[in-house]
């Protein structure tokens, strides 16, 4: 791990951190939300949909932290004027009332990661997340839905700097750090059986999870407008639905989606994915 991490780094202005676990990412209320902000609910209650949504083809989260690379402050993208209202003051009564659970606990004793199994290439990888970023996961509800290809890939490289055959303290699994339990719920929620231990299937797993992170906010504050472009992002870092969304993967819908307006509870973690959007190495190979 010491070597890999010496020879990763954004193209620039991006200075390599200290290996630490993985923690808190995609994982059961959902993205690695540490606190206790969504009561639990029973993976078994979750509302399964028919197969009309099948797809076609605290400080700082320990993520911020995790197997990929913080950007320096220099590295943070210029934020542009928002060309597009800002979320709602409140939120709209949700149209899912389901949530994936909170996730356990690390595991006591626990101070790294662990590896099982063999570690898929770089194009392999590559290939798998970006297939991932291709599909329609909302065909028939919300086809026009779609998952930035960068964002994907920045995602994974935040969350596990592209392993694929490692598993976190608290139980993040593989690429997109993918918790048991946020498995369970997005393929109880799609009909879908994707295995959380097969790099192209914890890929398809954390990408389908964006995109219903995009939708359940996109409905919530955002009037069912589902652009996740940079571009709407104002000043404020809760102006825009790609930022609320990045964040909501790390610490959860509950923490992001509150009575109060919508909140980023990790700008951190934002700032890291979004630099990492378009100066990650990642996004070369």
């Amino acid at each position: 791990m010491t070597d890999w991490l010496r020879r990763t780094g954004l193209l620039s202005g991006v200075v390599v951190l200290t290996l630490a676990a993985v923690g808190a990412c995609a994982n059961g209320e959902p993205g690695g939300d540490g606190t206790t902000v969504v009561a639990e609910v029973d993976p078994s209650a979750v509302a399964q949909p028919g197969a009309a949504d099948e797809p076609t083809t605290e400080p700082e989260p320990p993520a911020v932290a995790g197997l990929g690379v913080r950007p320096t402050p220099s590295a943070t993208p210029k934020r542009t004027p928002s060309k597009k209202p800002g979320p709602r003051k409140v939120p709209k009564p949700p149209t899912e009332t389901k949530l994936p659970p909170p996730p356990p606990k690390p595991e006591a004793g626990c101070t790294k990661p662990r590896y099982e199994g063999s570690q898929a290439s770089r194009a392999q990888v590559k290939q798998a997340l970006t297939e991932a970023a291709g599909r329609i996961y909302w065909p028939n509800s919300a086809p026009d839905i779609r998952v930035p290809v960068d964002l994907v890939k920045a995602t994974a490289w935040q969350e596990s700097g592209w392993q694929s055959n490692i598993i976190a303290c608290d139980g993040g699994v593989g690429l997109m750090q993918v918790m048991p339990d946020t498995a369970a719920f997005v393929n109880q929620r799609f009909d879908q059986s994707y295995d959380i231990d097969a790099y192209r299937d914890n890929a398809t797993l954390g990408a389908n999870y964006l995109a219903w992170l995009i939708k359940y906010i996109g409905d919530a504050f955002f009037e069912s407008d589902y652009g996740v472009s940079a571009e709407d992002c104002g000043s404020a870092l809760n102006s825009c639905l790609l930022n609320a969304v990045i964040s909501a993967y790390n610490f959860g819908p509950g923490a992001v989606v509150t009575d109060d307006g919508l909140k980023i509870p990790n700008p951190q973690y934002v700032r890291n994915v979004r630099a990492l959007m378009t100066e990650c190495e990642c996004l070369a190979f």
